[in-house]
């Protein structure tokens, strides 16, 4: 099995020209700056079995300067992105989300936000950091989003440099910005979901894993069929 999944990640060059990765539409991005609003999707957020997680800090670029962030949170399932302008009273609504056991949250790199987390008294319980889970392909160091999206998916994962350095905590964000934080959060669901179907998901994943509702052409029955 895993000698069938070794593989030689795709050049700079060769990821420039696959098909451009397909982002959720705008539609179906929610951007929330207010307690009002974090209510009104409550029930639909926490419904969620699987999150995929990132976020977005306003850049540092004084020697010693700390940062306040984060100042964007980005959670997405598998139709829907919540991007949080982060005040406390929102953190403390997402707090809940965070610390749950019944939901898992997925990304990439999230060893960072774990320590701004702690910092703001919040314990990430369930979270998956998918960089570590391509040993199977032959590559035994943490892999990136945009690479991961190549090596499954053959499609190129825009990041921009200029958008990930931009002002995260402007009252106003650009729809730029707002496409990227949504993908981030978003693409690592779509990584999840095929890690799980190629059954290489570390074995320490939460037993929630057991209710994931994935989607129906992702079933284990047709995998194994």
């Amino acid at each position: 099995m895993e000698e069938s999944l070794l593989q030689t990640l795709p050049s700079k060059e060769q990821i420039q020209a696959l098909p451009v990765f397909q982002n959720l539409p705008m539609q179906q991005i929610h951007l929330i700056h207010n307690i009002e609003q974090c209510l009104v999707l409550e029930q639909e957020l926490k419904s969620c079995a699987l999150l995929g997680f990132d976020t977005e800090s306003k850049p540092t670029f004084a020697k010693g300067e700390v940062s306040t962030g984060p100042h964007l949170i980005q959670l997405a399932s598998h139709d829907s992105a919540y991007l949080f302008q982060i005040n406390p009273e929102i953190l403390e609504f997402l707090k809940p989300v965070f610390e749950s056991r019944d939901q898992i949250k997925v990304g990439f790199g999230l060893k960072n936000d774990a320590h701004l987390f702690r910092k703001k008294d919040i314990e990430l319980n369930s979270v998956i950091e998918l960089s570590k889970c391509f040993s199977a392909f032959g590559f035994p160091n943490p892999m990136g989003l945009k690479n991961a999206m190549a090596l499954l998916f053959q499609v190129n994962f825009p990041k921009s440099k200029k958008i990930s350095t931009s002002n995260w905590a402007r009252k106003t964000l650009t729809p730029a910005q707002i496409q990227y934080a949504a993908a981030d959060a978003y693409a690592p669901v779509l990584v999840f979901e095929e890690l799980h179907r190629l059954g290489l998901l570390p074995e320490h994943i939460p037993n929630t894993s057991l209710k994931l509702r994935l989607r129906p052409n992702k079933t284990k029955a047709e995998t194994d069929a």
